[in-house]
């Protein structure tokens, strides 16, 4: 039987898309590996958010939009250093679609973000300009949530972002390690450990609450 997880707390699941799962766009290694115990999880909390990246075509963060840049190369945008990225999660394709195996409806919300063409986003709070607010800390403030519990792709950007976000907005935060996956670009994933350890971030392993 599942164990409880801490009152007033939610399930943030990041970025479960085909496009991060073998054969996508940007595929995370093992990225589907995660969805079954990701959906063993989603009993017990006092609310579940989903968040998708949903990318116009052409954004601005694609290498595709920067002639002769090659993918994962880095470029300086109006808000600092952006990794170019191939494309991926283009709104309406199958790639921005869900895992086919995710149980979606367990979710309370969909945060949609990166939509914006000239601004990407990792976070599930906040894009990567750092100023603009995806509207998800409010909802769960009002939502009565103090916790959240963090899973999904990539370890080492959006849900190592997301859990930064988190703690910032005034939130407690646990990302579940054995229910991500990360890009591991340069040794970012251990760099991403050791930065959300700093930061307050409790890191476990699912066994806390399977």
């Amino acid at each position: 039987m599942p164990k409880s997880p801490p009152e007033n707390s939610a399930l943030l699941i990041i970025d479960l898309q085909n496009d991060f799962c073998s054969g996508g766009g940007l595929a995370v290694p093992g990225g589907e590996e995660i969805v079954a115990t990701v959906n063993r999880l989603g009993s017990g909390f006092s609310a579940t958010v989903l968040t998708q990246d949903w990318h116009p075509a052409g954004h601005s963060s694609f290498a595709s939009a920067h002639p002769g840049a090659s993918p994962y190369a880095l470029t300086e945008a109006a808000y600092g250093p952006q990794v170019l990225w191939p494309d991926h999660c283009i709104q309406g394709t199958d790639g921005a679609e869900f895992h086919g195996d995710l149980d979606t409806t367990q979710a309370d919300l969909i945060v949609r973000k990166g939509f914006r063409p000239s601004i990407d986003s990792y976070s599930a709070f906040q894009e990567n300009d750092r100023q603009t607010s995806t509207g998800l800390a409010g909802y769960l403030r009002d939502r009565g949530i103090k916790h959240v519990t963090l899973c999904g792709l990539a370890l080492d950007f959006c849900v190592k972002w997301s859990a930064l976000d988190a703690v910032t907005n005034g939130f407690a935060a646990t990302v579940l390690t054995d229910v991500c996956r990360a890009i591991d670009l340069d040794g970012s994933k251990t760099t991403a450990e050791s930065e959300m350890a700093a930061a307050g971030v409790t890191l476990a392993t699912s066994d806390a609450l399977l």
